[in-house]
């Protein structure tokens, strides 16, 4: 009997803290595009490294999109697993594109791809691409599909199994 008292409060702790944490999930992304029927909007820019970028013209594969700022100590810690997530994820499988916002200066931007080495595109964001996406904070994720639906969207720190969670069985 005591066994079963003890396993008992170990499950409706384990639930409660579930329950919390969707909660607190929810509450976070309350005023993000919507993961049902919303198409992605329009994003278009001039890339760090040259060029430009413009999602209507992606190859029609899933798509990540990481929201940063150079000033963002949780991006400064999640950015690693953007690389690593490349790695686990080629260009066949998934688009990976970065998007910095509320940024001074292009060297302030080079300066925090180069500390972090991130080897996946840049668009110089602005704060219409933020209202666009309701992007306000950092950092914030929308994956979208080849369909160009957003199928998922999050904010704040995530660990590489996270990015690879929001990725995995996108079409």
């Amino acid at each position: 009997m005591p066994e079963l008292r003890k396993h008992s409060g170990l499950f409706l702790n384990t639930l409660l803290f579930m329950a919390v944490f969707v909660a607190v999930s929810a509450f976070q992304t309350r005023n993000m595009l919507s993961t049902s029927t919303t198409v992605a909007p329009a994003l278009t820019g001039s890339l760090l490294r040259g060029g430009s970028y413009d999602i209507a013209t992606t190859g029609g594969r899933p798509l990540l999109i990481y929201f940063f700022a150079p000033w963002c100590k949780f991006c400064a810690a999640s950015s690693d697993n953007l690389t690593r997530l490349r790695r686990l994820r080629d260009d066949e499988s998934l688009d990976i594109l970065t998007v910095v916002l509320d940024w001074q200066s292009r060297d302030e931007v080079q300066d925090y791809v180069d500390r972090h080495e991130l080897d996946v595109p840049v668009l110089l964001g602005n704060s219409q691409i933020a209202q666009d996406w309701r992007v306000y904070a950092f950092p914030t994720y929308y994956v979208v599909g080849s369909d160009r639906q957003i199928r998922r969207r999050d904010l704040g720190y995530s660990t590489q199994f996270g990015l690879w969670w929001r990725t995995w069985l996108v079409d």
